[in-house]
């Protein structure tokens, strides 16, 4: 299998078109690591690297998560720090402002509607930028308000506050823009999705310093001891092992509606009838759900314990019950555990609510003459897909709990550095598995096209078709 493997990717590089798409790529993906090591002037990016290297071992966070998309240019203060996250975030908006505005509705149908969807969601990556670019830069200002107590000193090393705010907010923009522009040059000239592999090699950037950690837990240095042998190595490989495939199977299963169509003449052509299907995926929500869920939650705790500290003097007892709140809420405890599954199930069916539309799907299948055999066309196909939708996204949402947690567990009660566990599911996981499976399919066609196997001994990737 591995020397198949070693055989196609060869086989990548006899063809001229692939190659130039494969160099390219690799080349525009090093630019993109470049942006997320040039530090903005007048900061002081080592003492915040410095600052996250010493509290690598405390878990995640709100900060933790941004920092692992941005691939760490968060804390080496570079002018890649805001990362992609901006013009995803844009267009998640338009997402959904498109299942519940009519007008943006009607326009993604309309020819060239999708262009116009795609411009507006870069104008509103500047405005995302420009704001998120301000406060990144006041929070780089007052260090120890933002990444706590912990921090001493100063990262910003100029005297004049207002043109470093504007300076750097601006150079943030810009290497979001950088980036999102580069990653449209991937989709266009290379292979893969350029945006989704500007994630993933940030996210693949981190892989060193969890080996190096891995390393450690097994080989530490001398004079100091370690509760770990070669059967907790031979437990994480076959763990790991097991995550990647349950994401690889989950990310690719599907269940695969048929549908009917009927013999129809438009105008003078006759246009006869068969059969096909209609796939629905286990996981359509994808890594949205595990975002969202992440991200809300990183609120609570800090608000609670701020109210805490303000109301100490004049309500000692309502400070009481705000510390104990926050204190419930930590991460990586039991009641932050249960929150974050249950509104991971939440965003699950949420998304798919907004995002899959089945009195449109059933509409359309009407329109050219289709049908499900045994299910009437119209209503009935639309309460048929949305009974079948809920099912399998209930299968999904499980899944994506599991995968969510995973990471946690690994580190509160295993003991696992979080810079290792979090390549055992979560965000990671699920994004690099779904980029690197997407990328392999499209040097695939390529292959197939020019008549050489694919990576695997039929030439086809299961789950495909």
């Amino acid at each position: 299998m591995f020397k198949t493997i070693l055989n196609t990717f060869a086989n990548c590089l006899k063809i001229p078109e692939l190659r130039s798409r494969i160099i390219f790529t690799v080349l525009v993906l090093g630019v993109c690591r470049l942006i997320a090591l040039i530090p903005v002037p007048g900061l002081d990016g080592a003492a915040l690297a410095q600052f996250f290297e010493r509290n690598a071992q405390k878990g995640g966070g709100l900060l933790g998560m941004y920092s692992l998309f941005t691939g760490g240019a968060m804390e080496n203060c570079a002018i890649g720090s805001l990362g992609i996250m901006p013009y995803i975030s844009a267009t998640i908006i338009l997402q959904l402002m498109s299942a519940v505005i009519p007008q943006l509705s009607k326009l993604v149908r309309e020819e060239g509607g999708r262009a116009k969807i795609i411009q507006y969601g870069r104008y509103l990556t500047v405005l995302l930028c420009l704001g998120q670019g301000f406060v990144m830069s006041l929070a780089w200002e007052n260090p120890e308000k933002v990444f706590g107590e912990g921090f001493s000193g100063n990262l910003v090393l100029v005297e004049n506050l207002w043109w470093y705010r504007i300076q750097t907010t601006l150079l943030l923009t810009t290497g979001t823009l950088l980036l999102m522009w580069l990653g449209e040059q991937i989709s266009e000239r290379g292979i893969g999705n350029g945006v989704s592999l500007v994630i993933t090699i940030g996210i693949v950037s981190r892989l060193p310093q969890a080996m190096t950690s891995l390393w450690f837990m097994f080989f530490p240095p001398r004079g100091v001891q370690t509760n770990y042998n070669m059967f907790h190595a031979i437990a994480l490989v076959l763990l790991l092992v097991a995550v990647i495939a349950a994401v690889i199977a989950v990310t690719q299963a599907q269940r695969k509606i048929p549908v009917q169509y009927a013999q129809r003449a438009v105008g003078r052509k006759v246009y006869a009838g068969g059969t096909s299907f209609m796939p629905l995926r286990v996981n359509y929500s994808g890594v949205m759900p595990i975002i969202f869920a992440q991200a809300i939650l990183m609120f609570p705790e800090k608000i609670f314990f701020t109210l805490a500290g303000v109301t100490a003097q004049s309500m000692a007892g309502f400070s009481k019950v705000c510390e104990g709140i926050a204190v419930a809420l930590r991460h990586g405890s039991a009641p932050y555990i249960a929150l974050e599954g249950l509104m991971i199930l939440f965003f699950s069916y949420f998304w798919v609510a907004t995002q899959f539309n089945e009195i449109q799907i059933a509409d359309d299948l009407k329109k050219y003459g289709g049908y499900i055999p045994g299910v009437r066309p119209g209503q009935h196909t639309s309460d048929f897909l949305h009974r079948a939708m809920s099912r399998i996204t209930l299968a999904g949402a499980i899944f994506l709990v599991v995968i969510a947690v995973l990471p946690t567990l690994l580190f509160t009660w295993v003991g696992i550095p979080f810079e290792v566990g979090q390549f055992f599911g979560g965000t990671s996981i699920l994004i690099t598995v779904g980029v690197m499976l997407d990328t392999t399919r499209q040097m695939e066609s390529h292959l197939l096209m020019r008549h050489y196997d694919g990576f695997l001994k039929k030439g086809r990737m299961r789950g495909r078709f």
